[in-house]
């Protein structure tokens, strides 16, 4: 499952999203932030409710830009630890 269109969005609004929502995670579907949660599987859990696991990305947005890499969960959702 391909989450091109969630990085691109993720991408195009880092500084906003970091500003709004550091050291949280973001579900982001598309080009919108669904939800904004404490934890991965916090995040995880609660929008596999209304959603396909696969079809959305749990984002984890560091405070400090510099800790950011990307790994695939088990999931098969992009999360991003710091």
């Amino acid at each position: 499952m391909s989450l091109e269109n969630e990085q691109a969005f993720y991408e195009a609004n880092r500084t906003e999203l970091r500003a709004k929502y550091a050291g949280k995670r973001v579900v982001i579907v598309t080009n919108r932030v669904l939800g904004v949660y404490n934890t991965d599987r916090e995040a995880i859990q609660e929008t596999s409710k209304t959603m396909p696991r696969g079809s959305f990305m749990v984002k984890y947005i560091p405070e400090d830009p510099q800790k950011e890499k990307i790994r695939l969960s088990p999931v098969g959702n992009i999360v991003s630890y710091g």
